[in-house]
């Protein structure tokens, strides 16, 4: 790889889809979604978004998965009179999800090809804002550049669910907001506490830093009001179900397969490694909450009517696996267990972000075509989209933890780790087994099979081309990480082990 082009790979990843939203954004479009005009602006998303692609595959093939510390660093000053920098990098934790983010962004755009007729211009220049956002909040190494980006990209989405959402449309965008916004504000304050004993704002500072055990306290509960939110994890969880009814479908698989990861994402890169000690003391805690949501959520998903809804409460009870690995650090004597759980979350994040996703473009498919999410308003669908019904059932299986499927790996990486842990813990986890089984195929019984439940079924066609190509790229995916994680895997696994010997050396 050029060596110029490597030392700037992060810098291009997050300004060049930023900039190109700013170029559809001065653009527009003529008001006619149906004109050369709005046709053009979709041809420069989608190139810019593919682009991106193109520029994180340069991100994979240059990691190196061997390497202890980060990659690919950026560093420049940029509110020198603060010690404030323009501070970039990954690593094997980061990495993963900011190829997902390039990865998911081109399905999306290609999703809402025609199906967006209110601005389309706008609508895909935040998209690829969002995109550069995210990207930024995964390579952030400067903690008032994180919080920049972190909240940033609250504005993009806030406009995807509130011009293009559906009739509750404002009340869901603002309870996302402020749910979202009052954590991060919190994470603030610590960070600006972090800044009085460092003279700076660099994480790795942050996490030299010689801290009480109830500095640590209040800093992890500072965090978690931030993450736990983002996550989401009980009983922060409410605006998530909102979000996702009334979301636009871009939105709903932006939300579920990247945003959400990054209140795992937010644990490991800060409120273990700065904290380790508060976070060793609310261990307990943040397992029991959780199981709670493994548990009590999934039952939550099964009362579901809505499609949408059901499948945002299932995403609240796969990502209690990301915290449930996360904070089993503690429950070990030794041996590999932790190492164990926290690969298992990792890769249950990218996991449900693919599986969510392709859950919440299904949804999207009906739609579509009968304006409707719920489970009742259909029946029978195999018989008139056999090879749409193919797919969701694929999903499905995958969602409810089917072995082949990448919902599978992180789960049962999981299960084990909590079961060298604590049986009860492993006994609680595993009833998502159940559970998640149980919701999934209650729903795709309803809306896939039977008879042909009414005239708007029965009218139904089968996929176009461009649907057929988003659902085939994501069911490729998640049957390939379903039967070869170890790439993945590979990738984190020595990050993960520093990243577990630095959180056992207490800072008291």
């Amino acid at each position: 790889m050029n060596m110029d082009f490597s030392q700037h790979l992060l810098s291009i990843l997050i300004w060049l889809p930023i900039a190109g939203g700013v170029l559809l954004l001065i653009i527009g479009d003529d008001g006619d979604a149906e004109s050369s005009r709005a046709g053009l602006m979709r041809i420069v998303a989608l190139s810019v978004s593919v682009v991106t692609v193109l520029v994180s595959i340069g991100l994979y093939a240059g990691f190196d998965n061997a390497a202890t510390g980060m990659q690919f660093t950026e560093k420049a000053s940029w509110v020198a009179a603060l010690n404030v920098f323009y501070s970039l990098g990954v690593d094997g934790l980061s990495t993963p999800l900011i190829l997902l983010t390039a990865f998911i962004t081109p399905l999306v755009i290609i999703t809402s090809w025609d199906t967006i007729k209110l601005r389309p211009a706008q609508y895909f220049a935040a998209f690829l804002i969002l995109e550069g956002l995210m990207i930024g909040v995964f390579s952030a190494l400067d903690a008032l550049l994180f919080y920049v980006f972190w909240e940033s990209m609250l504005i993009p989405m806030f406009l995807i669910i509130g011009v293009w959402g559906g009739k509750r449309r404002v009340y869901a965008t603002l309870k996302f907001f402020l749910y979202t916004f009052l954590g991060s504000v919190l994470m603030l304050v610590a960070f600006i506490y972090l800044y009085g004993q460092t003279g700076g704002f660099d994480l790795f500072g942050f996490m030299d830093a010689p801290l009480t055990l109830t500095a640590q306290k209040f800093i992890f509960i500072a965090f978690l009001l931030a993450f736990a939110v983002k996550v989401p994890m009980w009983p922060v969880h409410t605006w998530l179900p909102d979000a996702h009814v009334e979301a636009p479908t871009g939105g709903s698989v932006v939300l579920a397969a990247i945003m959400l990861k990054m209140g795992g994402y937010g644990f490991v890169r800060l409120s273990l490694p700065i904290a380790p000690d508060g976070s060793e003391y609310f261990s307990g805690m943040m397992i029991a909450l959780s199981l709670i949501a493994v548990v009590y959520i999934g039952f939550v998903a099964l009362m579901q009517t809505d499609m949408k809804k059901l499948i945002a409460y299932s995403s609240i009870a796969h990502m209690g696996f990301v915290t449930l690995g996360f904070f089993l650090l503690w429950s070990f004597d030794g041996g590999s267990g932790a190492a164990l759980g926290m690969a298992g979350g990792m890769v249950q994040m990218i996991s449900h972000g693919l599986i969510s996703g392709a859950m919440f473009l299904c949804v999207g498919v009906l739609y579509d075509r009968v304006h409707s999410r719920e489970i009742a308003a259909y029946g029978g669908v195999a018989n008139t989209m056999p090879i749409f019904s193919a797919f969701m059932v694929l999903f499905a299986m995958a969602n409810a933890g089917l072995p082949g499927t990448s919902g599978f790996v992180g789960e049962f990486m999981v299960i084990i780790a909590s079961f060298k842990a604590n049986f009860w813990f492993a006994f609680l986890a595993a009833s998502t087994l159940i559970l998640g089984a149980a919701y999934t195929l209650w729903m795709v019984k309803r809306v896939i099979y039977g008879e042909v439940a009414n005239d708007n079924v029965a009218a139904l066609k089968d996929l176009n081309g461009r649907e057929f190509l988003v659902l085939a790229i994501l069911a490729i995916s998640v049957l390939i990480i379903g039967l070869w994680p170890a790439p993945l895997i590979d990738m984190m696994n020595v990050t993960i082990e520093q990243l577990i010997e630095q959180v056992g050396h207490s800072k008291l």
